[in-house]
């Protein structure tokens, strides 16, 4: 979802073909030391979930939650399918950046591409700015109780995806969830920020002289490598790159565009459209169901498209 990893590629101290042990010896457990790199960034890797269940504290503690994950073995074959890492994209993710650079990966994103682009985007959002920071609102009790049942009913792989550690939207609320570093779901940021980024990615990797990446390297990384029916999504069809997802039918006006981007919990959505060198961000605090796009942001791209 980030340009990290990408950058990384970039300077030729990461190789997306390598296994993931290389950079994180322990990750070799339970039959993982071939796992390739480029499995996790493509959502193949057999890991959505942790299978011992965990309390609700353990989401905060970074070595707690990368040590079950190199523990865990796979739900599938590695490669064999593709399932979205609702949460555990970004601590095996982050990990591996860690072992690389020795820094976490929200620093990592504020050093190589928060700050060189003046993006007001937090993974582990300091003190200074909690005041600036809209709370957020959960979904009407119908719709909760109605994803509650849906997750309710769901595989034991789906269920712990989502909920394993324990998280409710008055969490997300307190002090302690921003602040921490857990990079697949709660990065602190606006729709200006987002749109930067991704307007950077656009065009060609660079935006006001800052380069963020090479056009190579966008370029791989927005080429399929998941498609079909999603494992973890109770089937519904999704498509991924490398590190971003890539759009699929029923999106209007973006399913025929050479996006890719990301939407996020709640309906929050942003995405680079090279062939039009445009970068779209969506934030709102209103939680709305699922995790696709939703009608606000849909209503917004029909709308920008319109006026090009």
């Amino acid at each position: 979802m980030s340009p990290c990893d990408r950058a990384l590629v970039d300077r030729g101290v990461l190789d997306l073909e390598a296994p993931v042990a290389r950079y994180w010896p322990e990750f070799a457990q339970a039959g993982k030391s071939t796992l390739p790199m480029h499995h996790l960034l493509s959502h193949r890797a057999g890991l959505p979930a942790i299978a011992a269940s965990l309390p609700a504290e353990a989401i905060y503690d970074w070595d707690t939650m990368t040590a079950a994950l190199a523990a865990q073995q796979p739900w599938w074959e590695p490669g064999t399918r593709h399932g979205y890492h609702v949460f555990t994209f970004g601590w095996l993710v982050g990990e591996v950046v860690r072992r690389i650079t020795g820094k976490s990966l929200g620093t990592y994103w504020h050093d190589e591409v928060a700050e060189p682009l003046d993006l007001d985007c937090h993974i582990g959002l300091p003190a200074e700015h909690e005041a600036r920071v809209a709370e957020f609102i959960p979904m009407p009790q119908a719709a909760q109780d109605i994803e509650a049942e849906l997750i309710k009913r769901a595989p034991e792989m789906a269920q712990k995806a989502v909920n394993n550690p324990p998280k409710t939207v008055a969490q997300m609320n307190t002090r302690a969830w921003p602040s921490a570093g857990i990079p697949a779901g709660n990065a602190t940021t606006n729709a200006r920020a987002l749109a930067r980024v991704y307007g950077a990615l656009a065009c060609g990797g660079e935006v006001d002289g800052v380069r963020v990446l090479s056009s190579r390297a966008i370029e791989r990384a927005r080429t399929v490598q998941s498609s079909g029916p999603d494992a973890v999504l109770f089937g519904m069809p999704t498509r991924f790159g490398l590190g971003f997802v890539l759009p699929i039918e029923g999106l209007g006006t973006l399913s025929s565009k050479p996006i890719f981007g990301h939407p996020g919990a709640g309906g929050s959505f942003a995405f680079a459209d090279p062939e039009a060198h445009i970068g779209f961000g969506y934030v709102m605090n209103q939680m709305a169901t699922g995790m696709s796009p939703d009608a606000r942001s849909l209503r917004l791209v029909e709308a920008m498209y319109a006026s090009l």
